[in-house]
Protein backbone atom coordinates (compact mmCIF):
# COMPACT_ATOMS: atom_id res chain seq x y z
CA UNK A 1 0.00 0.00 0.00
CA UNK A 2 2.87 2.55 0.53
CA UNK A 3 4.50 1.90 -2.89
CA UNK A 4 0.86 2.67 -4.31
CA UNK A 5 0.31 5.60 -2.24
CA UNK A 6 4.08 6.95 -3.03
CA UNK A 7 3.39 6.63 -6.45
CA UNK A 8 -0.21 8.55 -6.25
CA UNK A 9 1.33 11.46 -4.39
CA UNK A 10 4.45 12.11 -6.40
CA UNK A 11 4.30 9.72 -9.78
CA UNK A 12 7.21 7.90 -7.91
CA UNK A 13 8.73 5.09 -9.65
CA UNK A 14 7.98 1.83 -8.42
CA UNK A 15 10.24 -0.73 -7.15
CA UNK A 16 7.36 -3.31 -5.65
CA UNK A 17 6.37 -5.58 -8.47
CA UNK A 18 3.06 -6.06 -6.21
CA UNK A 19 2.21 -2.26 -6.38
CA UNK A 20 3.67 -2.22 -9.87
CA UNK A 21 1.03 -4.20 -10.54
CA UNK A 22 -1.79 -2.65 -9.35
CA UNK A 23 -0.31 0.74 -10.94
CA UNK A 24 -0.47 -0.96 -14.35
CA UNK A 25 -4.51 -1.56 -13.48
CA UNK A 26 -5.39 1.78 -12.23
CA UNK A 27 -7.85 2.40 -15.27
CA UNK A 28 -9.83 -0.88 -14.20
CA UNK A 29 -9.47 -0.11 -10.74
CA UNK A 30 -10.83 3.55 -10.89
CA UNK A 31 -13.57 3.18 -13.06
CA UNK A 32 -14.47 0.62 -10.39
CA UNK A 33 -14.07 3.16 -8.01
CA UNK A 34 -16.19 5.93 -10.14
CA UNK A 35 -19.25 3.54 -10.50
CA UNK A 36 -19.33 2.66 -6.97
CA UNK A 37 -18.40 6.09 -5.15
CA UNK A 38 -20.36 8.42 -8.28
CA UNK A 39 -20.29 11.13 -5.68
CA UNK A 40 -17.00 11.29 -4.76
CA UNK A 41 -14.35 12.08 -7.81
CA UNK A 42 -10.80 10.67 -7.48
CA UNK A 43 -9.35 13.33 -7.16
CA UNK A 44 -11.32 14.52 -3.48
CA UNK A 45 -11.18 11.11 -2.80
CA UNK A 46 -8.56 11.41 0.87
CA UNK A 47 -4.98 9.87 -0.48
CA UNK A 48 -4.95 7.30 1.89
CA UNK A 49 -8.54 6.19 1.18
CA UNK A 50 -7.68 5.62 -2.80
CA UNK A 51 -4.18 3.44 -1.74
CA UNK A 52 -6.24 1.42 0.62
CA UNK A 53 -9.14 1.32 -2.14
CA UNK A 54 -7.04 0.49 -5.50
CA UNK A 55 -4.99 -2.87 -3.09
CA UNK A 56 -7.79 -3.92 -2.40
CA UNK A 57 -9.95 -3.99 -5.50
CA UNK A 58 -7.08 -4.71 -7.07
CA UNK A 59 -6.98 -7.89 -5.09
CA UNK A 60 -10.73 -8.92 -5.12
CA UNK A 61 -10.97 -8.28 -9.04
CA UNK A 62 -7.83 -9.05 -10.33
CA UNK A 63 -5.63 -11.20 -8.45
CA UNK A 64 -8.42 -12.88 -6.77
CA UNK A 65 -6.21 -15.33 -4.49
CA UNK A 66 -7.45 -14.06 -1.42
CA UNK A 67 -11.01 -14.85 0.23
CA UNK A 68 -12.67 -11.24 -0.42
CA UNK A 69 -13.99 -11.10 3.04
CA UNK A 70 -9.84 -10.99 4.12
CA UNK A 71 -9.74 -8.12 1.90
CA UNK A 72 -12.38 -6.29 3.41
CA UNK A 73 -11.75 -6.94 6.53
CA UNK A 74 -7.56 -6.06 6.11
CA UNK A 75 -8.91 -2.51 4.17
CA UNK A 76 -11.49 -1.20 6.65
CA UNK A 77 -8.79 -2.24 9.37
CA UNK A 78 -5.86 -0.05 7.24
CA UNK A 79 -8.59 2.60 6.94
CA UNK A 80 -9.22 2.78 10.67
CA UNK A 81 -5.42 3.16 11.52
CA UNK A 82 -4.41 5.24 8.47
CA UNK A 83 -7.19 7.37 7.70
CA UNK A 84 -9.70 9.53 8.92
CA UNK A 85 -12.58 9.00 11.34
CA UNK A 86 -14.80 8.63 8.56
CA UNK A 87 -11.92 6.23 6.49
CA UNK A 88 -13.19 2.61 7.26
CA UNK A 89 -16.46 3.09 6.88
CA UNK A 90 -16.05 4.89 3.33
CA UNK A 91 -13.83 2.16 2.20
CA UNK A 92 -16.37 -0.49 3.19
CA UNK A 93 -19.36 1.19 1.53
CA UNK A 94 -17.09 1.21 -1.59
CA UNK A 95 -15.58 -1.89 -1.39
CA UNK A 96 -19.05 -3.45 -0.70
CA UNK A 97 -20.68 -2.02 -3.32
CA UNK A 98 -18.17 -3.51 -5.78
CA UNK A 99 -19.00 -6.94 -3.95
CA UNK A 100 -22.47 -6.27 -4.85
CA UNK A 101 -22.00 -4.87 -9.11
CA UNK A 102 -19.60 -7.92 -9.66
CA UNK A 103 -21.46 -10.09 -7.44
CA UNK A 104 -18.73 -11.54 -5.31
CA UNK A 105 -19.20 -14.11 -3.12
CA UNK A 106 -17.78 -13.35 0.33
CA UNK A 107 -18.54 -16.71 2.00
CA UNK A 108 -15.92 -18.58 0.37
CA UNK A 109 -12.48 -18.32 -1.06
CA UNK A 110 -12.26 -17.74 -5.18
CA UNK A 111 -12.28 -20.64 -7.15
CA UNK A 112 -9.01 -21.48 -8.81
CA UNK A 113 -8.92 -19.86 -11.84
CA UNK A 114 -12.47 -18.03 -11.52
CA UNK A 115 -13.54 -14.85 -13.72
CA UNK A 116 -15.09 -12.14 -12.39
CA UNK A 117 -16.67 -9.98 -14.84
CA UNK A 118 -14.02 -7.09 -16.35
CA UNK A 119 -15.65 -3.59 -14.64
CA UNK A 120 -16.32 -2.79 -18.40
CA UNK A 121 -18.60 -5.97 -18.90
CA UNK A 122 -22.80 -5.55 -18.54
Amino acid sequence: MQAVFAYQMANQTVDDPQAQKVINSLNTIDDAIRQNAPKWPLEKINKVDLAILRCAIWEMLIEKTTPPKVIVDEAVELAKEFGTQSSSSFVNGVIGSIIKQFNISTDSPPAAGSQTPSPHEP
